[in-house]
């Protein structure tokens, strides 16, 4: 097995391989392969390298960026404006009929709604949150639906290549999703391409959609753009947009809850 590769040429392909990740937010080790033309296993060696300094994480046969939330900042975004998350929570329950099948995205908010989901009956729920799912099955009377992967330290949420896919599977009343930032043109975004890829595949799956963001997220642009605001059905939030936001929902369909 050769391993004199010289180090220009291996640090110049890492960086087009972290330039290629942060376009598609996860390749394949086949695809890497074919797309610099080297063998398999130099892929890995480039995939175990930039594993070990942090900038991607591993999954089986690929590879994604590694979340650029930190376990300190995760930790923190629990914390922060807990009250409102909770009101937030609670509002968007009373929206959620019993009986409702459900798409529940992860992160903190995401974590509260799972709390005030369990005063409903009869939920059917996909998630790939897992703090979400665990909080979930305390009640018998629920269907509860998680994929198979990789499970990201800290943030308790499943992914892999194959998440999207599974997603794709089901059929949804609404799907209940968060956003890391409204940016002033009312585009909603997230920090991590995986999961924006998870959310886009439960859109398309769901009658409609349900936005629970607290207001610290408006006018805030995320690294990665998930889609309009104007695309939600309903954004529950805990106290209403003012400027630009409020006249791109004015405007809209969207129908705004404040808790």
């Amino acid at each position: 097995m050769r391993t004199d590769e010289n180090p220009k040429k291996k640090t110049l392909r890492q960086q087009e391989v972290m330039s290629f990740l942060e376009k598609s937010g996860y390749a394949s080790v086949e695809e890497l392969t074919q797309r610099f033309a080297v063998t398999s296993q130099t892929i890995r060696r480039d995939i175990g390298e930039l594993a070990e300094s942090g900038r991607v994480r591993r999954h089986h046969g690929g590879v994604a960026l590694a979340s650029p939330i930190d376990a300190h900042t995760y930790r923190q975004r629990r914390v922060d404006r807990a009250s409102a998350k909770r009101r937030i929570a609670r509002r968007v329950a009373e929206l959620i009929p019993d009986g409702a099948s459900v798409f529940l995205d992860t992160g903190s908010t995401c974590e509260a709604v799972a709390e005030a989901l369990c005063e409903r009956t009869g939920l059917r729920v996909v998630t790939y949150g897992l703090r979400a799912a665990v909080t979930l099955i305390d009640r018998t009377d629920f269907t509860v639906a998680v994929p198979g992967g990789f499970v990201q330290n800290v943030a308790g949420s499943v992914m892999g290549e194959d998440i999207a896919e599974f997603i794709r599977r089901f059929r949804f009343d609404v799907a209940i999703i968060a956003v890391s930032g409204i940016a002033e043109d009312g585009g909603m975004g997230d920090d991590d391409q995986n999961e924006v890829s998870i959310v886009r595949a439960a859109i398309g799956q769901a009658r409609s959609t349900l936005l629970a963001s607290d207001s610290s997220k408006f006018y805030r642009t995320a690294l990665v753009h998930l889609g309009p605001v104007t695309e939600v059905s309903d954004l529950v939030t805990d106290a209403p947009p003012q400027g630009a936001l409020q006249q791109i929902l004015a405007s809209s369909e969207v129908r705004l809850h404040i808790a």
